[in-house]
Formats: C-alpha cells, sequence, structure tokens
C-alpha cells in the first residue's frame, strides 16, 4: 500500500506538470497543488483501497453471497455500458463514446467492467472448479460470461475489451480449464478482431501508423512521433521537474494515455526506472499473495486483480515507445482519470484484504494448542 501511495503521488505531480495552462495568467503553488482535484481523488482512492482491505473477503467465497454479489455486478456493469449509448447520458469524447454523466458525476463504466468481470471470473472458477476441464459444462459458459461484458465495450474501446478478454481467458485456464479448449476459440477472437478494426477507419490509421509513422508525420504518425520526442528529449537525467516542452501543445492525452512520455522527458531515464520498479514490485507482491492463499476463489481473484493491472500497464508502455499501435489505455495509478484511480486502488485493497486473512489464518495455526499423544 506505500507502493500504491508513492505511485498516486508521483501521478498527481506528473498530471499537474502536464496539465499546465500556458493560457492562464494565475500562479499555482503549493496549496493549490495541495487542495487540487486531481489530489483529492488521489486521497479519496487512498481511502478506498484502505476500506476495501477491510472488506471481509471470506463474503466472496460464500456460495450464496458470492453468486448475489457476481450477479449483481454483471448486471450493474451491462446495464452501465449500455447507458453510455443513451443521449444525453452517455458523453462522447475524442470520437468515442465512454463516458457517463449523471448530475455533476462522470465516470467510465468499461473502468467498473474490467474489475468486475475479474470478481465474477473468480467467483466462477471457485464455484465450478470440478467441471471447467470440460467444455461445453465448463469452459464455455465462463468464456459467455466474459463475452457478455465484453461485447458492449469493444466498439467504444477495443484495446480495454482486449484486456478483459485475455485476463478472462487466462484465469480460466489457471483454474482448471484446458488449454486446448480455449485454443479452439482464438480464430473466432482473431476474426472478431480483425472485423473490428476494418469497420473503424481510424483503428486502420492507427496500424498504419505503427507499421510507418514517418510516412505521414504531420497527421496519422503525429500522436506516436511527439512521444517518442518527449522519450528521447528526457535522457538519463531528464529536462528537470515541470520542463517538458512537449506539454506545451505538441503532445496530446499528456495528462491520460501518453503520461508516461511526459514522466520520461522531465525525469529522464531515473525516473521512469523508478516508477517501472514500483510497478513491478506491486506485481511481485501481488505473486508472493497468490502463491500464500489457499482458497481457490482467493487466490484466482487475486491473480486476476495482479493479471489486469501488469497487463494494462504493459500494453501503456508498449504503445507509448512506438512498439504497439496507438490505444487509448491508461497507466495505471498514474494517468489522471478519477474512475481508474478509485476502482484500481479498490482492487489492490482487496489484494491486501486477501494477505490480510492469510496472515490471521497463519497466526490462528500457530497458536493451535499442539496435540498431545496417548497417554502422555
Amino acid at each position: 500500500m506505500l507502493i500504491v501511495a508513492s505511485l498516486l503521488a508521483i501521478g498527481v505531480v506528473a498530471v499537474h506538470s502536464a496539465g499546465v495552462d500556458l493560457g492562464s495568467s494565475r500562479s499555482y503553488g503549493f496549496l493549490d497543488l495541495l487542495t487540487a482535484r486531481t489530489t483529492v481523488l488521489a486521497f479519496l482512492a487512498g481511502i478506498v483501497a484502505w476500506g476495501a482491505s477491510r472488506l471481509p473477503i471470506r463474503m466472496l467465497t460464500d456460495s450464496v453471497t458470492g453468486r448475489r454479489i457476481g450477479i449483481s455486478l454483471l448486471i450493474i456493469s451491462i446495464g452501465l455500458l449500455i447507458l453510455v449509448h443513451v443521449p444525453g447520458v452517455g458523453r462522447e469524447v475524442n470520437g468515442a463514446r465512454r463516458w457517463l454523466t449523471i448530475g455533476p458525476i462522470g465516470f467510465q463504466p468499461s473502468e467498473i467492467a474490467k474489475w468486475s468481470l475479474v470478481i465474477i471470473i473468480a467467483w466462477y472458477a471457485a464455484s465450478n472448479a470440478d467441471i471447467l476441464n470440460r467444455f461445453r459444462r465448463g469452459f464455455l459458459p465462463g468464456f459467455g460470461l466474459a463475452a457478455l461484458m465484453v461485447l458492449p465495450v469493444v466498439s467504444e474501446d477495443l484495446g480495454t475489451a482486449v484486456l478483459m478478454l485475455t485476463v478472462a481467458i487466462c484465469l480460466l485456464v489457471t483454474a482448471g480449464c484446458r488449454v486446448l479448449h480455449a485454443a479452439s476459440l482464438l480464430p473466432v477472437a482473431m476474426i472478431g478482431f480483425v472485423c473490428a478494426v476494418l469497420v473503424s477507419p481510424y483503428r486502420i490509421d492507427r496500424l498504419r501508423a505503427f507499421m510507418d509513422p514517418y510516412a505521414d508525420p504531420q497527421n496519422i504518425g503525429y500522436h506516436i512521433l511527439q512521444s517518442m520526442s518527449a522519450i528521447s528529449g528526457g535522457g538519463l537525467a531528464g529536462r528537470g521537474l515541470g520542463n517538458s516542452v512537449q506539454k506545451f501543445g505538441y503532445l496530446p492525452e499528456d495528462t491520460t494515455d501518453f503520461i508516461f512520455a511526459i514522466i520520461s522527458e522531465e525525469l529522464g531515464i531515473a525516473g521512469v526506472s523508478l516508477v517501472i520498479a514500483l510497478l513491478i514490485a506491486i506485481l511481485l507482491i501481488g505473486r508472493r499473495i497468490v502463491r500464500d492463499t489457499r482458497c481457490i476463489h482467493q487466490k484466482v481473484l487475486v491473480l486476476g486483480i495482479m493479471l489486469t493491472f501488469g497487463l494494462q500497464a504493459l500494453m501503456n508502455l508498449l504503445v507509448v515507445t512506438g512498439m504497439a499501435p496507438t490505444k487509448g489505455i491508461a497507466l495505471p495509478l498514474l494517468s489522471w482519470g478519477g474512475t481508474g484511480w478509485l476502482a484500481t486502488s479498490a482492487c489492490l485493497g482487496l489484494v491486501w484484504a486477501v494477505d490480510r486473512s492469510n496472515a490471521a489464518r497463519e497466526t490462528e495455526t500457530l497458536e493451535l494448542p499442539a496435540l498431545q499423544p496417548e497417554g502422555a
């Protein structure tokens, strides 16, 4: 949780630095940073993580309560994803309808669906552990649950849809489904992916830009070239905190999807090495918790949270460095986004709750009186 707090703190500073407005005559001080909306949301994310860590994690493993929670999350997530397309409720940003606006509150339903899917698949895997190796009764219903939540996301956010489906299949295979069953649906998934790309001209442009960004540097290749320019401009030690050049109107989405490029430009290799080390540290700690967890439900839950966190971070880093086509996917706990910060922190809090449960179990085991042999 100290690492989570550190990443949120770095995110607050980086977002404020990247979001500086040259057109404003107002001067900003340290007090403004402490009271800004970004800082308040980061503080709330910390509270949410702490609150989630205090939840009775064993209620998720209960057959009745776990089923109710899973079904509720499924209905809520699909309902919110459908509401995105309702005029007056759904909001379009950069040509995609990914946001819901209810009064003064705006959030991304795909973030809620992404983390809800992990909880749902963990419940399904634990409830059907004895039949997961069967195709029709085990793997197919689990895949159907994942597809049911992924399909509403595909049209507006292909990157998140790919992430969700990948994590769901990995969890099913890890929990006991056969690799051959998962591989049998790979051609269908590939056809669906190709169709999703072909029906959207901007996705084709992103693939062209990935193949050769210099072919059209002022149009489709502009985004990735500016990102790589920011990263290369940082060098070893960086230009200094607040001294980024690319953030002044050159690099689009500098506070969200491409915040890593700004961190690289201002703090250099030393700064981004620290960020990457913190991200890897969370994954290593999660791996240890998975290893120490005996309950299959909690084990799959923690593994799903770690997979989602790690794959999302990897996808963002590949995009920002030009090693994958440009895709709007955030860097966990760093890219600006209130929904992402709160949801990610809540799920990492659940990992903390599982770790606390493991520690309590070990304590109970140590406190059990030793059995005395007969006649002693």
